[in-house]
């Protein structure tokens, strides 16, 4: 498969649609090693007069160890193939080679060598702008920190620049 890059605002899909029931993964590091993990929250949209994405990351997962480190990220699209979430949501990179176990094909952005797999069907590529720890203190609704982080597992929310959109031709 090979990839046509487009401007952003050519994309004429629901990210709610897509990040709330598509999924997407989220990838980050680099040639040598990297890890992905699926993600269902997140957001697409305009901030700082950018067109920028919102990566939603919980402190124990494997990809905030990359996500942290590197100045970019990935965000990507599969369409229904709900397998590859299977593994990549459920099983740690630290345990298992999730692109063997998935048979993703790893490519790597040629100017910022951000990670990312031949067989998605959109791929956003990010630069890292601003990132934020969700803060306990600043919930206006109970039920969403008792329901969603009974263990204070508070996401960080990593804010990327969309420096790049992929489709898949």
């Amino acid at each position: 498969m090979s990839f046509k890059e487009i401007n952003v605002t050519e994309i004429n899909e629901s990210f709610i649609k897509n990040i709330g029931d598509e999924w997407m993964l989220i990838t980050a590091g680099n040639n040598e090693k990297y890890n992905m993990m699926t993600a269902s929250w997140g957001f697409a949209g305009v901030m700082w007069g950018e067109p920028m994405a919102i990566a939603a990351v919980r402190p124990q997962r494997y990809t905030m160890e990359f996500i942290e480190k590197e100045d970019y990220f990935t965000l990507s699209f599969y369409g229904d193939n709900k397998k590859i979430h299977a593994v990549c949501g459920k099983e740690s990179g630290r345990d298992v080679n999730k692109t063997e176990k998935t048979g993703l094909t790893p490519l790597f952005d040629a100017e910022t060598k951000a990670p990312y797999f031949n067989e998605a069907r959109l791929v956003l590529i990010c630069k890292k702008v601003y990132t934020e720890k969700l803060d306990k203190n600043a919930f206006l609704d109970e039920d969403i920190k008792a329901k969603w982080y009974p263990n204070e597992d508070y996401h960080t929310m990593f804010y990327g620049k969309i420096i790049k959109a992929l489709i898949s031709e």
